[in-house]
């Protein structure tokens, strides 16, 4: 679902740009986490309200892993891009156990769509290029919930906005390749339905450690 999502917005914000923009296309890994956050909503074994705290735990190598992927578009010092971050959250045992569930997860994906305008300043440290810039977009999470009663939900929901930060440095390696390493700060509201009736209401903050490869066009 939310493949052809990021490759549309990308074919569309490539047709726009003018022909003589500089295009860098990006991956990267690295380490995630997501600080502790309030969380309520409806049971979907008891329909009552619950209203508590889930402290989240990132596991950025374990599989499916934490990754990224962008497509930006340069004029002079400014840039805009579109931006997919696969970014992953597991609620702590202790914390999802006492409120009955016992899975809760946003693991194929606590997924993050942005488009971002970044400046940067050409070699700033040496030649190495500094860039920071921020983003807006949307949360499309992959929910995995399983209630102790057995309800299960399992698929993409639309949860709500997302907005980014981002800074980094970067340096050619090769001809047309560059490598970078950022810091990337993302907070998105969750709202969102479980499986017989249930619903949940979380904001979620990632922070990141970045590195990866681009190529230049």
């Amino acid at each position: 679902m939310f493949k052809p999502i990021l490759f549309g917005a990308i074919a569309a914000a490539s047709f726009a740009q003018p022909a003589s923009a500089e295009t860098i296309y990006s991956i990267y890994g690295g380490w995630q986490t997501s600080p502790h956050s309030h969380i309520s909503g409806i049971h979907p074994d008891t329909s009552a309200a619950y209203d508590t705290v889930f402290g989240w735990e990132g596991k950025s190598f374990e599989m499916p892993p934490y990754y990224g992927a962008r497509a930006e578009w340069w004029n002079g010092d400014w840039s805009t891009q579109i931006e997919f971050t696969h970014s992953k959250v597991y609620a702590v045992e202790a914390d999802r156990n006492a409120v009955d569930f016992d899975k809760f997860e946003f693991t194929d994906g606590h997924n993050i769509f942005t488009v971002n305008r970044v400046k940067r300043w050409d070699n700033a440290l040496g030649n190495r290029t500094v860039y920071a810039g921020a983003g807006a977009g949307i949360a499309l999470p992959h929910v995995d919930v399983l209630s102790d009663l057995g309800e299960h939900t399992y698929g993409y929901q639309l949860t709500g906005p997302a907005l980014k930060l981002l800074a980094g440095a970067r340096q050619p390696i090769r001809d047309n390749m560059i490598a970078f390493a950022e810091y990337q700060f993302t907070v998105s509201w969750n709202e969102g339905t479980l499986t017989g009736g249930g619903t949940f209401d979380t904001r979620l903050i990632t922070n990141a450690l970045n590195i990866g490869i681009g190529w230049e066009y």
